[in-house]
């Protein structure tokens, strides 16, 4: 297949593109970022800044789509603004974009990110993609994401949304972070610890995305998570112990709270218990569905 990736820099994109790129496909990198490094020996196309919406039109099988700005930090008025920018109305433009290219040049499916947290905090109760969405801000950021993403089925492209939960890898995302932390004997449970954690090892994450867009009858949503979800008191022990320091450090939810606002509750003191039900049902056999082979792979 002939495979466009946005966000073909950053730390899931990287990681599919010299995945795909492995597996015998072409991979298209889309990068707003003249200069910056690609991992792949295909094709590299720049989207220009000035209309983030316009990508360079070439004839492709697959459109994965995984830029957007980062969730972590203070989540004033203006990052709100941001975050729901770069996710939802750019996603909106990115699909009415598409509909301008030649239908021969038009990718037959969409792989769009989205999150966890479209379900919410639901405590201890399991879900699944058939699960309704719940409330916050990134419910309603991932609501209209996935709402804008649907609109490129009116192109007569085949749509999958990937509700991501904490992806896992030693070059990015929180875990070189969190391995300093705790390497540091600064580590400790958020709150009370029974809030839930979907987490899944990068190298699970990308080759069920690239499965899934293989995958014909697969559309719709994808929860993007290893089948044991912890709660973050048990992920705090199983850190500690597999880097064979002490967990002692304790952040009181009033002081997260008071810290980070918004994002302390839905981020860090709030959760799902996510089952990959879809992943399961088209076949996928997990490398890592323990956070125990997870850790002993990364460590």
């Amino acid at each position: 297949m002939r495979i466009g990736i946005t966000g073909a820099t950053g730390f899931i994109g990287g990681h599919l593109a010299m995945f795909a790129q492995g597996s015998g496909h072409e991979v298209v990198a889309y990068t707003r970022k003249p200069g910056s490094f690609v991992p792949v020996s295909h094709e590299t196309l720049y989207q220009p800044k000035q209309a983030p919406h316009a990508l360079p039109e070439t004839k492709l099988d697959a459109l994965v789509h995984l830029s957007g700005e980062s969730l972590m930090g203070l989540w004033t008025a203006e990052k709100r603004e941001r975050i729901w920018k770069s996710r939802v109305d750019f996603t909106a433009a990115l699909v009415a974009h598409l509909g301008t290219w030649k239908p021969e040049n038009r990718p037959k499916v969409l792989v769009c990110a989205s999150g966890a947290g479209f379900y919410g905090n639901l405590g201890s109760t399991p879900v699944d993609e058939s699960s309704p969405r719940g409330g916050g801000f990134l419910a309603d950021v991932c609501a209209g994401w996935e709402k804008a993403a649907m609109q490129a089925e009116a192109l007569g492209i085949r749509v999958i949304l990937l509700r991501t939960g904490m992806v896992l890898g030693t070059d990015g995302g929180a875990f070189p972070l969190l391995k300093r932390v705790f390497g540091l004997g600064l580590g400790g449970r958020l709150g009370s610890g029974t809030q839930w954690m979907s987490w899944i090892h990068v190298e699970d994450a990308v080759q069920i995305i690239l499965k899934a867009l293989q995958t014909e009858a697969v559309r719709g949503a994808v929860n993007l998570c290893a089948p044991e979800a912890v709660t973050n008191a048990e992920f705090t022990r199983k850190l500690a112990a597999a880097l064979k320091r002490p967990a002692f450090f304790h952040a009181p939810a009033f002081a997260l709270k008071l810290l980070l606002r918004g994002m302390a509750e839905e981020m860090l003191l709030g959760g799902q218990r996510v089952i990959p039900r879809v992943a399961t049902e088209m076949g996928y056999t997990f490398a890592h569905p323990t956070l125990d082979s997870a850790l002993k792979a990364l460590l």
